[in-house]
């Protein structure tokens, strides 16, 4: 006889890379998941999974049983929905990624808001220095700057957002203020080195144009808090998020220089991947923060 919890055992374990992923999620033995799925297998009398030390792929079977199973877990949980007393609660697990500087300084307060809102329902916040595949690590919903980098997830702009060139009053009564893109090459500018971009080189438009601007200075670091910090103590010209400088600029400890240039576009975005139907929990989230997150700042 077919069941429930062996359906759920194997949804689960295909949204995993790897036997000891699952077991570590579950929060059981390697063995034991490898185990189950045999006695799963052997029920069925079919191969569900392709499985080497390090890897799991759906075989054909395997993936009509996720998808059919999927719509099974789907259907019984909108009955379930709609015989509850309490029809519009959330509940279940909703994972979210996003990268540490926004997730620690906007987003962790907006998911405990979210979530008192919600007493039911279960969120892990996973803050990473570079943005996760959400497919691979089973996220149901990532905050991503700029266009979205494939077709394979839906992406909802939250936030209108712009890279601004900005420095201290002090560096500035130091220095002077550049009055042209191309004068920042004989300032002193604070740059970011993440992932694999070329760290000194700054894109720059004002709306009617794109220039590149090689750039150099005395401090580099990978973490754009230590930048503006730096900027705000009087170390250089910094290239950051508006989200990032918002209250260095409304405090005045930060100027704005050579607007109209900006760095390139980075809007804020929420993606997920693409399901034929969304859960609710994931719905509701991603509603909650476009709410929460419109008119954050004025231009």
């Amino acid at each position: 006889m077919s069941d429930l919890s062996d359906l759920a055992f194997f949804i689960e374990l295909a949204r995993h890379p790897s036997l000891a992923a699952a077991a570590q999620e579950l929060g059981v033995t390697p063995p034991n998941v490898s185990r189950r799925l045999a006695a799963m297998e052997r029920r069925l009398g079919v191969r569900l999974l392709n499985r080497t030390t390090r890897r799991l792929s759906l075989t054909g079977e395997g993936r009509r049983y996720l998808e059919q199973g999927e719509q099974i877990q789907q259907d019984l949980a909108g009955l379930e929905r709609s015989l509850a007393a309490s029809r519009d609660e959330l509940a279940g697990l909703l994972r979210v990624n996003a990268t540490f500087g926004f997730g620690r300084r906007h987003l962790a307060g907006l998911v405990s808001e979210f979530s008192l809102r919600h007493p039911q329902l279960e969120v892990l916040l996973q803050l990473t220095d570079r943005p996760l595949d959400l497919a691979e690590h089973a996220f149901d919903v990532g905050i991503r700057f700029g266009p979205p980098p494939d077709t394979r997830i839906v992406a909802r702009r939250l936030l209108h957002n712009r890279r601004l060139l900005c420095a201290s009053p002090a560096y500035l009564a130091t220095h002077g203020e550049p009055v042209t893109p191309q004068a920042l090459s004989e300032h002193r500018c604070i740059v970011i080195r993440e992932n694999n971009a070329v760290f000194n080189h700054w894109y720059l438009n004002d709306g009617k144009e794109q220039i590149l601007v090689k750039v150099a200075g005395h401090l580099s670091s990978n973490h754009g808090e230590v930048a503006v910090d730096w900027a705000v103590a009087g170390h250089g010209i910094v290239l950051r998020s508006e989200w990032d400088v918002a209250s260095a600029l409304e405090s005045g400890e930060l100027r704005r220089i050579l607007s109209p240039w900006m760095g390139l576009g980075a809007d804020i975005h929420a993606v997920y991947p693409q399901r034929h139907h969304l859960p609710a929990r994931v719905r509701a989230f991603i509603d909650f923060l476009a709410e929460r997150l419109e008119g954050f700042w004025k231009d």
